[in-house]
């Protein structure tokens, strides 16, 4: 077989082979779980993207879109990001909380993406994830804090006359060597020392944490104190107990020691002038350390 035949190959790199998408279904789509369909794609512009038009034709709750590539993947703000194919895990799952949760409480679910992904990990891969409010999961990496993921949260309309959904997309730097970083500050599970890189084992366990917290979520109508998610959050949260600069939009800025994640997933600042001032994270551009760049 000439060098032509194996380019783009799904096999070109042993050490990154592709995810068996029936393992998956067997392992995680059961009656009365919470995932209901997985998929499987080679490459997308974006699984939020294809997941967010298919909530509109009617889409299940439950449905998980998966794939080995993403070639116009966003983040917050329409940022975009890229990765090469099968180094991370590059995922969206629909949600339809329905009559079980307000509405109003629905800005906890990329909150609660974040929880259930972190716990998963430092189970399944033997590394300490922490989460930057509000989107962003941090790996230490030669003892440094580098972010190795993100969580994209966008409204899914329903089918004339269904209910609303929210799209959940998450992005993981899996086994992304140094060479490939998009930048110096990025991070991956295997620059982080993790027991397993096998994006396999290490989907299901996210998926599975993820049907947990969603579950309780869920029974506790979408309060985060009582399900526990709050606390859970907090004390995954590397941003609290630090000074840090909001930067909002039309070019206002906020610098406190942030104290707390409040009841409606906000940020609290406590500012120089004594001002608790809460966050949301529709609201702002950027979250920095003071005086970082």
């Amino acid at each position: 077989m000439s060098p032509s035949d194996t380019h783009g190959s799904r096999w070109s790199d042993l050490d990154r082979p592709p995810l068996n998408a029936d393992a998956l279904r067997r392992a995680l789509v059961r009656p009365g779980g919470l995932w209901t369909a997985l998929d499987v794609v080679a490459a997308t512009g974006s699984t939020n993207t294809d997941l967010v038009a298919r909530a509109g034709e009617g889409a299940a709750e439950g449905v998980v879109l998966v794939a080995e590539e993403q070639t116009a993947a966003r983040g917050r703000l329409d940022r975009s990001w890229s990765a090469p194919a099968r180094s991370g895990l590059f995922f969206s799952v629909l949600l339809r909380p329905g009559d079980r949760v307000p509405a109003a409480r629905w800005g906890w679910l990329p909150l609660l993406a974040g929880v259930a992904t972190a716990t998963a990990l430092s189970r399944a891969a033997g590394v300490d994830t922490a989460l930057k409010w509000p989107n962003d999961l941090l790996l230490r990496v030669g003892g440094e804090e580098r972010k190795a993921g993100g969580i994209l949260a966008e409204r899914a309309a329903g089918a004339p006359g269904a209910e609303a959904g929210v799209v959940i997309g998450i992005g993981l730097n899996v086994s992304l060597r140094a060479d490939e970083l998009p930048v110096p500050t990025a991070g991956s599970l295997a620059l982080a020392g993790a027991h397993t890189v096998d994006r396999d084992p290490l989907l299901r366990a996210v998926l599975r944490s993820f049907e947990h917290w969603y579950g309780k979520w869920c029974e506790a109508g979408g309060d985060p104190s009582v399900s526990g998610l709050q606390e859970a959050y907090a004390a995954g949260c590397a941003t609290l107990g630090r000074t840090v600069r909001a930067e909002l939009p039309g070019g206002r800025d906020t610098v406190g020691e942030a104290v707390a994640v409040d009841g409606d997933g906000r940020l609290v600042l406590a500012t120089a002038d004594g001002v608790r001032e809460p966050i949301a994270a529709g609201d702002i551009v950027h979250l920095r350390p003071a005086g970082g760049e």
